[in-house]
């Protein structure tokens, strides 16, 4: 579903235009603090992953959301799902990042919750989560995904989680 509407947030495809909020967010050490790619370096490795985004919704006619408060039109966070390959299958990658100043407030799991919504009956959805990742393993766990395994992911241990 390209835009989904929860209690508070709306969830809808990302567009060219999210670029300064796609890079304005993964350029922030704090939100990448998890990530082993680090934040992004530069504006044109934003581009590269909005762009690769853009083509999941095109392809597949699913990919990650922009999440902007009902009412408002700033971008706080990125999440949903993509077909991806995790561990040498074919899955439905869960995503989450937001803002420093969306933390704290139940979105990511609200976000969470929505997409495993729109994930029923499309595949496996899972979630790989840096194993040092806490505040992203609770969310999960929240939203009632469970730990499967521990595999490398990005040249460090991940934990997969399963809907």
């Amino acid at each position: 579903m390209e835009v989904v509407q929860t209690a508070r947030m709306l969830l809808s495809r990302v567009t060219a235009d999210d670029l300064p909020a796609v890079h304005e967010l993964h350029s922030d050490p704090r939100t990448s603090v998890y990530s082993p790619a680090g934040p992004s370096p530069d504006l044109e490795s934003s581009r590269a992953m909005l762009d690769l985004w853009l083509a999941d919704w095109d392809e597949r006619g699913l990919g990650y959301w922009a999440v902007r408060l009902l009412g408002e039109t700033r971008v706080i966070g990125f999440g949903g799902l993509r077909r991806a390959i995790v561990d040498r299958g074919e899955v439905l990658n869960l995503y989450y990042r937001f803002r420093p100043s969306a933390w704290g407030h139940g979105y990511a799991l609200e976000l969470v919750e929505a997409a495993l919504r729109v994930g029923e009956g499309l595949g496996q959805v899972v979630a790989v989560i840096r194993d040092t990742n806490a505040p992203s393993r609770r969310v999960a766990e929240r939203a009632g995904m469970r730990k499967d395994r521990t595999i490398p992911y990005g040249g460090v241990p991940s934990d997969v989680y399963v809907a």
